[in-house]
């Protein structure tokens, strides 16, 4: 399995860079590959996304959603891949977002990509792409403050 670890400092509230984090069907936006992200229910999104030059489809299931802490999911068909997110507030204005994403590497070009460092990459500039983003705004342009507990709703 392949694996990343990166983070980025984002000069906003911890609040604001979690609650633009749920507004998934955004990601495009900042996540480079990412053809789209549509939100099926409270925990359920299905990707669409070119990875090494082949498109992939998967669906992913929120496991764990904690406001302002973390978010984890899932694969639960196609692109195997599960993952985490979390929001730690620096001090009242910065916040630190950290992602944890494991996968499995299809094929020679996504083995030889995992090898060469080229996910980490990817991933570190998705998540500078993010805090342009949400800098620059300012505010989220959206949010959803649920809690969820082993693919469940809680509150």
């Amino acid at each position: 399995m392949a694996e990343v670890d990166e983070s980025v400092e984002v000069d906003v509230p911890v609040s604001t860079a979690y609650n633009q984090w749920t507004q998934f069907e955004e990601f495009p936006r900042f996540m480079q590959g990412v053809e789209s992200v549509r939100q099926i229910d409270d925990t359920h999104l299905h990707w669409i996304a070119k990875i090494a030059g082949k498109q992939h489809e998967w669906d992913a299931e929120i496991t764990y959603q904690d406001p302002d802490s973390r978010i984890a999911w899932r694969a639960t068909d196609g692109k195997r891949n599960t993952g985490s997110v979390r929001f730690e507030a620096l001090d009242g204005e910065r916040t630190r977002v950290r992602v944890r994403m494991t996968w499995e590497a299809e094929g020679p070009a996504e083995a030889l990509g995992e090898a060469l460092g080229v996910d980490d990459r990817g991933v570190k500039s998705d998540l500078e792409r993010f805090k342009e983003l949400v800098e620059s705004r300012g505010s989220e342009t959206g949010a959803w403050r649920g809690e969820v507990r082993e693919g469940d709703v809680t509150s």
